[in-house]
């Protein structure tokens, strides 16, 4: 078998559509003969966060990561999904500039990631995992965030190329730690590999996308988008400083829950880490990437703000629709873990 036959091989397989929008899109990657003569797809009456519109989209965006096993690598560059790529985009964006909430200035938007509430906030996904969640609920928690942690960093390394000076040396420091510092077990999407495996998950790339939701679809779309334009690199830091800044609380609680629940050390260890490393993080991104980039490029103030708000937006419909859910006593997954499809 060849090199190109073993990753292909080992790519996920497409998802099930979910609508007319992601049927047409896995037709196009099959090079289906039906699909460039199929009517175009109406758009403009796809719900702006649906299922059907954020699967059509995350399933375009992984041509640019891992690909997928029936799909030929040739498709990345195609100008039909790239086309349909660009108005899903558009139709996102959209929706994200009338509803996220206008923040004067991006230090406006990161000094309001910084104020922690000083008792239990019950919008908090990693404070109601702390306080009260089931090892069950981890495992829902962990299957979804799967979607970005398997490829954890891989999106903001994007923008490098379009930094420079104080801002691109600062984002590379991180990265190179992300990437576990030259060590493969170390690197930070393989530590999250290890705790799906202690958490009796299956931890294959992509294993988990059919079941979830269109919420969680949306947060991983956000962060492609943005790091797949270059006229996004403001957007992408700014996703990127919120990231960095709500982590290290967030991961404290999550290693907590862990342990409460009786989880093994590989999975303590992921979130051990981000706290530590996390903390460190934040006040570099927050000094030298986003000061950095705004000494360089001032006119992009408004665009690192959109990119911390928006991403803090999309997590909290993330957070509104998980607890919704949980504390309802029902699954946040689209299929129950044991009969997802392989």
């Amino acid at each position: 078998m060849t090199t190109t036959a073993r990753t292909r091989a080992a790519a996920p397989r497409l998802p099930c559509p979910r609508g007319e929008l992601s049927a047409h899109v896995n037709a196009l990657l099959r090079d289906d003969p039906d699909a460039a003569v199929t009517a175009p797809v109406a758009i403009g009456a796809a719900d702006h966060y649906g299922d059907d519109l954020h699967l059509a989209l995350y399933t375009l965006y992984e041509l640019h990561y891992r690909g997928f096993r029936a799909v030929d690598d040739a498709r990345e560059w195609d100008p039909r999904p790239l086309a349909l790529r660009r108005e899903l985009e558009g139709r996102f964006l959209a929706a994200l500039r009338l509803d996220v909430p206008r923040a004067g200035s991006a230090a406006e938007a990161l000094g309001a990631l910084l104020v922690e509430p000083a008792g239990h906030d019950p919008r908090s996904v990693s404070h109601y995992l702390a306080r009260q969640g089931t090892a069950r609920q981890l495992q829902e928690y962990a299957a979804l965030r799967s979607l970005y942690h398997l490829k954890e960093a891989d999106p903001h390394v994007w923008v490098i190329p379009r930094l420079r000076g104080r801002a691109k040396a600062a984002m590379a420091a991180i990265e190179y730690d992300e990437f576990g510092a030259g060590r493969a077990g170390e690197v930070h999407a393989q530590l999250f590999a290890d705790l799906m495996a202690d958490l009796g998950l299956d931890p294959a790339y992509g294993r988990y996308l059919d079941a979830a939701p269109a919420e969680a679809l949306a947060t991983v779309n956000l962060m492609s988008l943005f790091g797949l334009h270059r006229a996004r690199r403001g957007a992408l830091v700014g996703h990127f400083a919120f990231v960095e800044t709500t982590s290290s609380p967030g991961s404290r609680r999550l290693a907590r829950a862990l342990r409460r629940t009786g989880a093994g050390p590989a999975a303590v260890r992921f979130y051990d880490e981000h706290v530590e490393a996390d903390a460190v993080h934040e006040q570099v991104v927050r000094h030298d990437v986003v000061g950095g980039l705004l000494a360089d490029e001032p006119g992009l103030e408004a665009d690192v703000a959109f990119g911390t708000t928006a991403t803090g937006f999309l997590e909290d419909r993330l957070a509104a629709f998980l607890l919704d859910r949980w504390q309802a006593g029902r699954t946040a997954l689209h299929e129950p873990l044991l009969t997802c499809p392989g």
